[in-house]
């Protein structure tokens, strides 16, 4: 099984690292690329890089035989799958081995056998692993589905059977709802995993998503890594992970172990895998909920707290190597915790500024770079801040601060969101579980309440000056810009800027800037303002701020300290109450994010109620119906079922019937 070159079926950070770990080894990286990702960095970044198609995923990073091609061009002698994609396809696995190359993972069989919710929980009972309640047998039919759920009782789970990620997930609180729920997983899994069997499991409220990382290698050693807590998640995706699990007792910790290693020892596990287990602090029952039979999108929390590289060991094990560890030689050092950063759907799709100050313990997994295309294509998390330190209040206070640090321009993330749920006190008190965000609606959404007047000036002004800037010409004329020294109704010597429906003038005055509004009344002074690239630098009652500034043709987003917040602005700027009134008399549905259309529930010219579903549109690993805004006659569908599109894409538009109209 020797070999010295890898190929990277994968992209982004994830790529990246798996690039650090073979320079780590001497060992030569091979990385393949979409038309979308020819200038991303880990394309410049490995030692050699081919293209594999456009950037449709299912036509390039999905698509097998791109892939062999591409490792046969190359002379490459083994695959790393990373995470997402094909890591977890077993039949992608078996056509690497059978190309004659070494896949670094487990053997097909064990993916194929894990992969399967249903069968995976078999094999843990057999191990002696706890399991929830549950239907997971081979009849589907809705009868029995509904039969089983009933004697479940509520609330529960439909999950698909083969298929993880998050998707295909319903939660069922009331037993009239479960016929509706299961048509939405099944159309879920179906889309996601070409399989919409589903299982029933009971719904184990205030759990805690704990799991154990295990390493196995071809000699018969099973070794665990130590634990993670990944409990904060929205819509089933993980957003902060960290390790070790905190407030655990230690009897409990030890026993999710040994069962990690028994479960993998008794499945003929090879390489890297993850257990995973859903644990109530309360009574102190965990059961087992599945097996990842792959890296981890956490595994640098685990790296941190172990000192080990976890991808180099990967490597190693699919090389015939036999682990020079023992159980005794793994020791969790300190504390560290991991938030995924992604995009938000809001900004633009060009990274201009992408910097992290050197702050200690503090370690970013990057797809981008400043200069960077982001693509709606692919999963939006873009970075992973890790931070690490001798307890956990130390890498939490690391990690809040390296989220403040980090400055970004360009684009919309979702950093001030994370941040803003690890200063909720229940996060610093450990209170964790999958129900968090239910428990913190509003944790880290800096603009629940809405932008105040104050910061509708502060983007005025950084309007104001961005638009002086980008319209500096040579001549006097084009160095006016945006600033008149005569206008309409009184407004001579100011530019004027639309912000959330309201309107505010910025003026230069001997002081240095002003802003008003229409009344006059000044709500801001600043003695020093200037934009440099897409940072505000502002002096204003004494103190000096510098303000990120992401600017797209409708949208400001601010971000100051890791909190984030975003407004409207140009002439088609409305308040709230008129966005209100424009989506009850609507005639189009858009995109309210980059995705794909997943599915058209609906030919062109069929006649549909106002709040009837349209089709079904994925973004950031979640499906949902869109529904139709009026009563009507669907008139156009501009864009097929599989098609990717950009946020505020037109999706469906409707002539709404004469008596509807509002």
């Amino acid at each position: 099984m020797s070999f010295d070159s890898i190929l990277i079926a994968n992209r982004g950070e994830i790529a990246r690292r798996i690039i650090r770990a073979c320079r780590s080894l001497g060992l030569r990286s091979v990385a393949v690329y979409s038309d979308a990702d020819r200038d991303a960095p880990f394309v410049a970044e490995a030692d050699l890089a081919l293209p594999i198609g456009p950037a449709e995923a299912a036509q390039s990073y999905l698509d097998p035989a791109r892939l062999l091609a591409a490792a046969r061009r190359a002379g490459a002698q083994a695959v790393h799958p990373g995470y997402g994609f094909l890591s977890e396809n077993a039949d992608f696995a078996r056509a690497v081995v059978k190309a004659g190359l070494v896949w670094i993972g487990p053997d097909a069989d064990v993916i194929a056998l894990m992969g399967s919710k249903a069968a995976a929980k078999a094999e843990a009972a057999a191990a002696g692993v706890p399991i929830l309640p549950g239907y997971r047998g081979a009849d589907q039919s809705d009868a029995t589905l509904a039969r089983e759920a009933a004697a479940l009782g509520v609330p529960l789970l439909i999950k698909a059977s083969a298929g993880g990620g998050g998707r295909g997930i319903r939660r069922v609180d009331d037993p009239a709802d479960f016929p509706a729920a299961l048509t939405a997983a099944r159309r879920e899994a179906q889309a996601a995993f070409g399989n919409a069997d589903v299982l029933l499991e009971r719904l184990l409220e205030g759990a805690r998503h704990v799991e154990v990382q295990v390493l196995a290698d071809h000699h018969g050693r099973v070794l665990h890594l130590g634990d993670r807590d990944c409990s904060v998640q929205m819509n089933h995706q993980k957003l902060i992970e960290e390790a070790p699990a905190p407030d655990i007792p230690a009897p409990i910790r030890a026993a999710m172990a040994e069962a990690a290693v028994r479960l993998a020892a008794r499945i003929g596990y090879r390489n890297a895998g993850t257990v995973e287990y859903l644990y109530a602090p309360t009574s102190g029952d965990w059961h087992f909920l599945e097996m990842n039979t792959r890296l981890q999108v956490e595994h640098p929390v685990t790296e941190a707290v172990t000192g080990l590289d976890l991808v180099a060991l990967q490597i190693c094990i699919a090389r015939g190597e036999a682990l020079a560890l023992t159980q005794d030689d793994i020791t969790v050092t300190g504390a560290a915790i991991e938030a995924r950063i992604a995009l938000d759907g809001a900004g633009g799709n060009q990274v201009t500024r992408w910097h992290l100050p050197d702050l200690p313990g503090l370690r970013l997994d990057s797809a981008v770079e400043a200069g960077s295309a982001v693509s709606h294509h692919y999963d939006p998390m873009i970075a992973k801040l890790i931070a690490h330190g001798p307890d956990r209040s130390t890498a939490l206070a690391r990690l809040v601060a390296g989220l403040a640090a980090l400055e970004v321009g360009g684009i919309g993330t979702t950093a001030a969101q994370v941040a803003g749920l690890l200063r909720a006190p229940d996060f610093a008190a450990a209170r964790l579980g999958t129900d968090f965000l239910t428990r913190h609606p509003v944790a880290g959404s800096a603009g629940s309440a809405g932008p105040t007047v104050e910061v509708q000036a502060l983007a005025a002004l950084a309007l104001g000056l961005r638009a002086r800037q980008d319209s500096a010409a040579p001549g006097p004329w084009g160095q006016l810009g945006a600033w008149r020294v005569t206008a309409p109704s009184g407004r001579g010597g100011a530019s004027w800027h639309r912000v959330e429906g309201a309107e505010f003038a910025l003026r230069e005055t001997p002081a240095g800037h002003e802003v008003a509004e229409t009344t006059g009344a000044v709500l801001l002074r600043a003695a020093h303002a200037r934009i440099a690239g897409d940072v505000l630098d502002l002096e204003a009652d004494g103190v000096r701020r510098r303000i990120g500034v992401a600017l797209t043709r409708d949208r400001i987003t601010l971000t100051e300290a890791g909190a984030a917040l975003t407004l409207r602005h140009g002439a088609d700027a409305t308040d709230a109450a008129a966005d209100a009134a424009a989506g009850a008399s609507g005639t189009e549905i858009a995109a309210p994010m980059p995705g794909l259309v997943a599915e058209l529930l609906h030919p062109v010219g069929a006649r549909l109620t106002r709040g009837d579903p349209v089709l079904v549109f994925e973004a950031m690993k979640l499906m949902q119906t869109l529904t139709a805004p009026c009563t009507g006659i669907l008139t156009d569908l501009p864009y097929p079922a599989g098609a990717t599109v950009p946020r505020g894409a037109l999706l469906a538009l409707f002539t709404p019937d004469e008596d509807h109209l509002t």
